[in-house]
C-alpha cells in the first residue's frame, strides 16, 4: 500500500513539474475547456433557473389554483361542474377593446379586464397608489401604467370604454394573467365586473373570454383534476387551466430561444473539445523525447502514461471550475439583457447542481478528447532519444476504437441532454461525423493529390511550403480538422442566429396595410369605409368574417372523435371557434401546396374549400377528405380541395380556412378593414374619429405594433448575438492554442533552413503560404458543411426553411483564412529571430 502511494506521490510531483515547464502551452488548453464549460453552465443554469422561478411563481402568474374558461357563456352543463368543485371563488370578462382618453384625446387598444370577487388569490394587484387595488372596485379603472406614462395621463383623468366613462383610480403595474410581450401590444385595464354590460363592446365577433377563478383546499390535486375534468369540459367548448399547466405553457414559450441558447452552449463545448484534441496531439508530439529518456530511466509505459493522464485530468478540473465561474458571471447578464420579457423575476444563483455540471463536463471533456492523443506516449521508444529510431507508429486498434466510441457516447448523450429526443440527438451526432470524416478525406485526397501533381516548376519558396503540407509530422490534418470543424460550428451558429432572428423580422413595405380595423359590424361597413376615405386614406382590403365550429372530419362527429383515445387529430380543431372568410383569389402570404384554388360556386353542398397547412396537419385531412362545419346552428358541408402555406409572421389578416366567393355572403358575418396612414398625426386623429363614431371597433396600429416587437426582438437578438459571438470567440481561441502548439514543429526546420543559408524573409514567405492554404482549406470547407448542417437544422430542431446567408462566405471565409495567416505567421517570427545554434542546443538540452 505504502509502494502504491509512494508510485502515484511520484507521479504527481513528475506530473506537476513537467506541466510547469511546459504551463504556456497547458493554459491554452485550460483555456478551451474553460470557455466551452462556461458557455454550457451559463445557459443550462439559467434555463434551470427559469424553469425553477415559473414552478414557484406559477399560482401568483395565474392568480389562483386553477380556472374554467370559455370563449362564449357557459352552459347549465359546466355550471354545474363549477358548482360541483365549490364553485367559482372570482370571475372575469375579458376583451380587446379601444379606449378613449376624453382628457387629452388619447385613444388605444387595450385589453378590457372586468373582475368580480377576490381575484387574484396568490399574488397581488401592484398599483399606485396601493390603495388603488381595492378602490377601484367601487366603480374606477385601474390603467397600465406605462400607457399613463404614453398619454400623459394621472389618477382622476377618465377613460371611455364604449358607452361607459369611468375615473381612473390608479396605476397597474403588475396583473396575473397579462403577459408582458402581449401586454406591450394591448396593455391591460381593470374595471368592476358589472360595468362590462354597459359599455355595449360585447357584440357579434367580438373575441370574449369568460373564466371563472377557484382557491383550492390542499387536499385537491391538480394532475388529477386537469386528467379528470378538462376532457369534460373540452366537450362542453370549455377549458380548464391549473397554475401547473401555465407554468408548462409559459415554459414552452421559450422553447426555441432555448433550444438556440443550448445549441451555442454545446457548440462552444465541442469547440473547446476541439482545441483539447488538436492542441494535446501536437503537445504529446512535443514531449516524445521527454518519454524516450523517462523509460531509458526505468520509467514503465503505464508511468509515462499516467503523468501526462495526470495533467490532463488536473486541467480539466481547473478548467471546469473556472468555466463555472465564468458561467455564473455570464448568467447575471440574462435578466438584464432579456428585461420585461421574462415571466417572472429569476433569482441567479450557483447551485450545487452548476457546479457538479462544471466539474464533470471539464473532466469528460479533458479526459476523453486527450486520450487519442495520449495513447501515443505508450508506444515511445527509448531509443528515440538518441533518434536511433523512427517512430513508431501505431495505438491499439482495440483502445483506438474504445476512445472513439467513448467520445462519440459522450457527445450523443450530451445532445440528448440538451435536445430531449433520441432522433434528433442520434443525427446531431451523425452529422458531426459525417463532417469530421469528410474534413479528414479532404485533407488526406489534398495530401495526396499535391504529391502526385507537385508544381516542381515552381520557385523555392513555393516549392518548400507546399512541400511541408505532406512532409512526414506535417500539422495539415490537425489543423484542416481544428479549422474545418471550428468554422463549421461558427458558420452553423450564424446562420442559425439568422434564421430565428429572420423568422421573426417583420415586413413593412410601402403598399402593406399599417392599420387592421377589426369587429366591424355589417352595418357599419359603408360609415367605416367613408371615414377611412374623407381621411385621405385608402381602404386596401375589406376582409368579410364568418365563425364557425367544425362538427364532422370525414363524416365522424367532432364528441366521437374526442372520446376516441386513439385519435391524433389536434384540440385545437376539436375546440377552436375558427374565423373564416371568403374570396376569389389567393393573398401575397400565401401559396399553393397541394390540390386547385376554386375562386367561386353557386351552391352550398359540398362546398370546395382551400385550408391552411397547420389545419389539415392538425385536422389530419387532405385533398378530396369533407368536413362539416356548424355556422352559428347550420350545417355546412364543405370538402378539401387545396391546402395552403400560408406565412403566419407577416402582420396581415390570414385565414385558415377559405370559402369560395358564392357561398356565405347572407351568413351573419363582421369585417375587418386595412389602411395605410402617412403619419403619426394623421392615424392619431383617424383613430379618434372612429372610436368616437364606432366604438366597438378594435384598432391595431401596425407601427406602434412593429415598434414594439423590434424593441423585443432587439432584447433577444441582444443575448443570441452575445452568446453567439462568445462561442466565435472560443473558436478563435481554439485556433490559437492549435497553431500556437505547432509552433515547435517548424522551430528546427527553421534553424536547418537558415543553416543551410536561407534569409528570414524567405522562411516567414514559406510558412506565410502554408498557413494561408491550410486556412482557407480548412474555413472553406467548414463554411460549405455549415450550409448542409443549418439546412438539416432548420427543417429537423426549428421547423422552418432556410435560405444561407452571404456573410459566412464574405466575411467568416476570409476572417478565417486571415486570422490563421496571421496567427501563423505572428507565431513564427520567434523561430527567424533565434540563431540556429541557439535552436539546435535547447533540442539537445
Amino acid at each position: 500500500m505504502g509502494k502504491h502511494n509512494t508510485g502515484f506521490s511520484w507521479l504527481l510531483k513528475m506530473a506537476w513539474r513537467d506541466g510547469k515547464a511546459s504551463y504556456g502551452k497547458l493554459l491554452l488548453f485550460v483555456f478551451s475547456i474553460t470557455l466551452g464549460v462556461a458557455a454550457v453552465v451559463s445557459v443550462q443554469s439559467f434555463s434551470g433557473l427559469l424553469k425553477e422561478n415559473i414552478a414557484k411563481q406559477s399560482k401568483a402568474l395565474l392568480g389562483a389554483d386553477y380556472l374554467i374558461e370559455s370563449d362564449k357563456p357557459v352552459n347549465d352543463k359546466v355550471m354545474g361542474i363549477m358548482d360541483s368543485l365549490g364553485g367559482a371563488d372570482a370571475r372575469e370578462i375579458n376583451f380587446l377593446s379601444m379606449a378613449a382618453f376624453p382628457g387629452n384625446n388619447g385613444t388605444k387598444l387595450m385589453e378590457v379586464r372586468g373582475v368580480e370577487g377576490g381575484f387574484p388569490f396568490y399574488g397581488e394587484l401592484e398599483t399606485t397608489p396601493v390603495s388603488a387595488a381595492n378602490d377601484f372596485r367601487n366603480g374606477g379603472a385601474l390603467v397600465d401604467a406605462t400607457t399613463m406614462l404614453q398619454l400623459n395621463l394621472k389618477v382622476g383623468d377618465s377613460i371611455k370604454l364604449g358607452a361607459v366613462t369611468l375615473p381612473i383610480t390608479g396605476e397597474l403595474e403588475t396583473v396575473p394573467g397579462s403577459t408582458s410581450v402581449f401586454g406591450a401590444i394591448a396593455p391591460p385595464i381593470l374595471i368592476p365586473f358589472q360595468f362590462i354590460e354597459s359599455t355595449g363592446l360585447v357584440q357579434t365577433g367580438s373575441r370574449i373570454e369568460y373564466k371563472y377563478y377557484f382557491k383550492a383546499d390542499e387536499s385537491q390535486d391538480m394532475v388529477l383534476l386537469d386528467e379528470k375534468v378538462d376532457p369534460v369540459l373540452d366537450a362542453e367548448e370549455a377549458d380548464l387551466d391549473t397554475h401547473l399547466s401555465e407554468a408548462r405553457r409559459l415554459g414552452r414559450r421559450y422553447e426555441n430561444f432555448g433550444k438556440f441558447l443550448n445549441l451555442v452552449g454545446f457548440i462552444a463545448l465541442l469547440l473547446g473539445c476541439v482545441g483539447i484534441a488538436s492542441g494535446m496531439g501536437i503537445y504529446v508530439q512535443m514531449k516524445i523525447k521527454s518519454i524516450a529518456v523517462l523509460k531509458c530511466l526505468g520509467a514503465s509505459k503505464r508511468q509515462s502514461y499516467l503523468i501526462f493522464f495526470i495533467q490532463i485530468a488536473c486541467m480539466g478540473i481547473v478548467g471546469g471550475l473556472l468555466g463555472t465561474a465564468i458561467g455564473y458571471s455570464l448568467q447575471q447578464l440574462f435578466p438584464i439583457l432579456l428585461g420585461d420579457l421574462l415571466p417572472v423575476d429569476v433569482d441567479v444563483r450557483l447551485s450545487l447542481q452548476s457546479v457538479l455540471l462544471g466539474l464533470s463536463l471539464g473532466l469528460a471533456m479533458s479526459v476523453l478528447f486527450a486520450l487519442y492523443p495520449l495513447m501515443k506516449t505508450l508506444y515511445v521508444s527509448p531509443l528515440q532519444a538518441l533518434r536511433v529510431v523512427q517512430e513508431t507508429k501505431s495505438r491499439s486498434k482495440r483502445a483506438t476504437t474504445a476512445v472513439g466510441l467513448g467520445i462519440v457516447l459522450f457527445v450523443f448523450s450530451f445532445s440528448f441532454w440538451l435536445l430531449g429526443d433520441f432522433m434528433r440527438s442520434l443525427f446531431f451526432v451523425g452529422g458531426l461525423l459525417v463532417v469530421f470524416l469528410i474534413l479528414t478525406a479532404v485533407a488526406r485526397f489534398f495530401m495526396a493529390m499535391l504529391k502526385k501533381f507537385f508544381p516542381y516548376s515552381w520557385g523555392f519558396i513555393a516549392r518548400q511550403s507546399l512541400k511541408n503540407l505532406f512532409r512526414p509530422q506535417n500539422q495539415t490534418l490537425v489543423l484542416v480538422l481544428a479549422i474545418g470543424i471550428g468554422t463549421f460550428l461558427i458558420s452553423t451558429l450564424y446562420f442559425t442566429k439568422d434564421m430565428l432572428l429572420e423568422k421573426a423580422a417583420i415586413e413593412d413595405s410601402a403598399n402593406s396595410a399599417n392599420m387592421i380595423l377589426m369587429d366591424i359590424q355589417n352595418q357599419q361597413v359603408d360609415g367605416v369605409s367613408n371615414i377611412i376615405k374623407a381621411s385621405g386614406y385608402p381602404v386596401i382590403d375589406k376582409i368579410p368574417i364568418v365563425t364557425m365550429r367544425v362538427e364532422t372530419l370525414n363524416g365522424k362527429h367532432v364528441e366521437d372523435i374526442r372520446k376516441d383515445t386513439t385519435s391524433q387529430v389536434g384540440r385545437w380543431i376539436l375546440n377552436h371557434e375558427f374565423r373564416v372568410t371568403y374570396r376569389d383569389s389567393l393573398i401575397g402570404s400565401e401559396r399553393i401546396l397541394e390540390g386547385d384554388w376554386v375562386s367561386s360556386v353557386d351552391t352550398d353542398s359540398d362546398v370546395p374549400i382551400s385550408v391552411s397547412s397547420d389545419f389539415a396537419n392538425q385536422a389530419k385531412v387532405t385533398i378530396g377528405d369533407t368536413v362539416a362545419f356548424n355556422v352559428q346552428g347550420r350545417i355546412m358541408n364543405t370538402v378539401v380541395q387545396s391546402i395552403r402555406e400560408v406565412d403566419w409572421s407577416r402582420l396581415q389578416p390570414n385565414f385558415s380556412v377559405v370559402f369560395p366567393a358564392g357561398v356565405l355572403e347572407s351568413a351573419p358575418q363582421f369585417g375587418v378593414m386595412t389602411t395605410r396612414t402617412s403619419d403619426d398625426q394623421g392615424s392619431a386623429q383617424l383613430q379618434q374619429q372612429l372610436v368616437r363614431d364606432f366604438p366597438n371597433v378594435s384598432i391595431l396600429d401596425l407601427k406602434r405594433i412593429l415598434s414594439l416587437l423590434e424593441d423585443i426582438l432587439g432584447k433577444i437578438g441582444w443575448v443570441i448575438n452575445f452568446m453567439a459571438f462568445f462561442s466565435i470567440f472560443v473558436g478563435v481561441a481554439v485556433l490559437m492554442g492549435a497553431i500556437y502548439s505547432s509552433k515547435h514543429q517548424r522551430v528546427k526546420q527553421g534553424a536547418l533552413l537558415r543553416t543551410l543559408g536561407a534569409q528570414s524573409g524567405q522562411i516567414l514567405k514559406m510558412i506565410a503560404i502554408e498557413y494561408a492554404v491550410l486556412g482557407f482549406l480548412g474555413a472553406f470547407m467548414g463554411v460549405l458543411l455549415a450550409v448542409l448542417g443549418s439546412t438539416l437544422l432548420a427543417y429537423m430542431l426549428f421547423e422552418t426553411t432556410f435560405t444561407p446567408s452571404w456573410v459566412p462566405f464574405f466575411v467568416i471565409l476570409p476572417a478565417i483564412t486571415l486570422l490563421v495567416f496571421a496567427l501563423g505567421v505572428g507565431n513564427s517570427i520567434g523561430i527567424v529571430r533565434n540563431s540556429p545554434l541557439s535552436v539546435l542546443k535547447k533540442e539537445k538540452e
